[in-house]
């Protein structure tokens, strides 16, 4: 790990924000991303990309920051306290696509670096992220079509890596209080190292490179569902455990407020934009409704 490296992975997550507002841009047809570069004095500078009020997207940011600071914050250290008080740099491509329709999945990715640095020994250095969907009105095709579009980017690199990072998707994006995961789960990995810089970097970009392919489909296959309004508050009623997810067991949203160098406004940006809690609210037996968290909201195997 060098600077040449550190310079390579920047310049791969500043193409892969722009390829993919690109894409996103083209499924939605109307909205374009508006651009807000920041600049902290005090350690991190980044680009904040946000679409809204699109013919499919209600609200979406796809984010690029690189933070530096004089000590891990404790939800970087939580799992490797060997760690705490070293000097570091994070850096990453994080996005959030709340889409206006119910029909068509709300879906997250995140793709980032670290470097741990201590005088007189190498640097700690490892890769994470992942991508997730979360649909309220789930269909089994587009379940099988985003986790057979997540194997087929890890197969290159190994048969074991697709099942280990499902799983650990699964365990990740759990609500405890809740008792259910927050949607159909993808890959998550993170502490990530083991093929060494050059293939732990290719693995990387290829599963960034597979996130279009995974999601734009299924928009472009539900994006023109007619829909009514009780389905959009079942929506907006399901966007609150996303909100619950990210407020209280999100590493990315808790490390961003944690270090104190990130940008609020840019690290929130993955609420979504109308959201509602219902007092105990149970659905209808046997209706589509149900059928989420009977038939979609407990992990199994999609391929």
């Amino acid at each position: 790990m060098n600077q040449q490296d550190i310079s390579a992975v920047k310049e791969f997550l500043l193409s892969l924000q722009e390829n993919i507002c690109s894409g996103l841009e083209q499924a939605d047809g109307k909205a374009r991303f508006h651009t807000d570069k920041w600049d902290r004095d005090d350690g991190g500078a980044g680009i904040t990309r946000v679409i809204t009020d699109g013919n499919v997207f209600e609200k979406g940011g796809v984010n690029f920051s690189h933070v530096f600071g004089n000590a891990m914050p404790a939800s970087a250290t939580a799992a490797r306290p060997e760690l705490a008080g070293r000097a570091y740099q994070a850096m990453g491509v994080s996005l959030v696509i709340h889409p206006e329709n119910p029909f068509v999945p709300t879906s997250h990715a995140n793709f980032r670096m670290f470097v741990a640095e201590k005088p007189g020994e190498e640097p700690v250095w490892w890769f994470g992220g992942g991508y997730d969907l979360t649909p309220y009105y789930a269909e089994e095709e587009d379940c099988v079509h985003w986790h057979q579009t997540a194997k087929n980017a890890c197969a290159p690199f190994g048969e074991k890596y697709y099942p280990l990072f499902k799983q650990q998707c699964d365990d990740y994006f759990y609500l405890k209080h809740r008792q259910e995961t927050r949607g159909i789960g993808g890959l998550f990995f993170d502490d990530f190292n083991e093929l060494g810089f050059a293939d732990s970097f290719a693995f990387v970009q290829a599963l960034a490179k597979s996130y279009l392919d995974a999601y734009v489909p299924i928009v472009e296959k539900r994006k023109n569902t007619p829909f009514q309004e009780q389905h959009k508050q079942f929506q907006e009623y399901r966007r609150g455990r996303y909100a619950e997810f990210n407020l209280v067991f999100d590493r990315g949203t808790l490390f961003g407020l944690q270090s104190g160098v990130g940008r609020v406004e840019s690290i929130l940006m993955s609420l979504p934009p109308v959201v509602r809690w219902i007092y105990d609210w149970q659905p209808e037996a046997g209706s589509v409704e149900s059928k989420l968290a009977t038939d979609f909201l407990t992990p199994r195997d999609w391929v």
